[in-house]
This record gives structure tokens, C-alpha cells and sequence, in this order.
């Protein structure tokens, strides 16, 4: 997780960008880097926390990914509102940008889902949860591996392997959608 946060740090391509502009790249980064700890979090196998803290701190992890998200627009959007703009109407010429914005729409729309999570009953909310979790995390590797910037190519491409990895590991472990008596 930090090796591509270090190695964004170092890119040479910061040399002439906006703090602002800086900012909402690593905030990006950081998303990405997020959730390879939420499946883990999620099925509990991080050492030290068990399942119930791996899910109170995944509820965390949420909300910090929320923000994250939130961060990485509002820095693209003070430093170039019309390609905000283009993006979240999906006319914008860089296909990265529509999965960005649906994987952040996704991201929304699973942190209200969060929010009413008691009243779908917990195997709704599972299933709804994983598979928009799973759609999440393809969408999110698809917007960063389109990306040419400041990411060192090879660990976009293995921080992105490893959160499809584990999440796709962690959902077939968790058996999400297999019929239960």
C-alpha cells in the first residue's frame, strides 16, 4: 500500500503541478490503497483485530474512502472545473474519466446504503454491499490504470492486481451469494 503512495511522490510529473492539484492525486492513490484493506477488514483476517473490530474499523475505512473520494474531486474540481464538469457528464475524450465517476457514484451510493443497512435485513445488505463493493474496485482499477500520471506503472498494476485479488478472494471465500438453509 505505501510503495505506490512513495513511488507517486517521487514522480517527476509533480515537478510543475498545483499543491491543490498534488493533493487530489494522492488522495486518489490513497482510495485505491484503501481498499485492499477493506476485504480483509471485512472477512477479518487481518492479525490482531478479529472479525468484529475488522468490521468496526472496515465501517472506518468506509468513511475514509468516502472522503477520499470526495477530496480527489474537489482538488480536480478547484484546479480544472470544466474537466470535472465533462467528466461527471461522461464527455470527456479520456475514458478513465467514466470509470472514475462511476466507481465514485458507486462509492456514494454504498456508503447511503450503509446508512440504512438495518432495515434490508443482513443477507440483502451482504449481497447488495459485495456486489457493488465488487463493481467498486473493477471500476477503480480500470480509472487508475488508464491513468497516465504520476502512479509508477508497475505498482498501479500490482496495488490494482492485489485489490481485485483479495476482494475477489475474499468474496468467494465468504460465500456472499451461495444458498444457505
Amino acid at each position: 500500500m505505501l510503495g505506490p503512495l512513495g513511488l507517486a511522490a517521487t514522480s517527476p510529473l509533480l515537478q510543475w503541478r498545483q499543491p491543490v492539484y498534488i493533493a487530489a492525486g494522492f488522495a486518489g492513490v490513497l482510495g485505491l490503497a484503501l481498499m485492499l484493506l477493506q476485504p480483509l477488514l471485512a472477512a477479518g483476517l487481518l492479525p490482531g483485530l478479529g472479525p468484529v473490530r475488522g468490521r468496526r474499523v472496515h465501517r472506518w475505512i468506509g468513511g475514509l474512502l468516502v472522503a477520499s473520494v470526495v477530496l480527489h474531486v474537489l482538488g480536480l474540481w478547484i484546479t480544472s472545473p470544466p474537466d470535472v464538469i465533462d467528466a461527471l457528464l461522461f464527455r470527456s475524450p479520456t475514458p478513465f474519466s467514466v470509470w472514475g465517476v462511476l466507481a465514485m457514484w458507486l462509492i456514494f451510493a454504498t456508503a447511503v446504503l450503509a446508512l440504512v443497512r438495518r432495515r434490508l435485513g443482513p443477507k440483502l445488505w451482504r449481497r447488495l454491499h459485495t456486489t457493488l463493493a465488487l463493481f467498486i474496485v473493477a471500476g477503480s482499477a480500470l480509472h487508475a490504470l488508464l491513468i497516465d500520471g504520476t502512479m509508477e506503472v508497475l505498482s498501479k498494476w500490482a496495488l490494482s492486481a492485489l485489490v481485485l485479488a483479495v476482494t475477489a478472494k475474499v468474496i468467494v471465500d465468504l460465500r456472499i451469494w451461495a444458498r444457505r438453509r
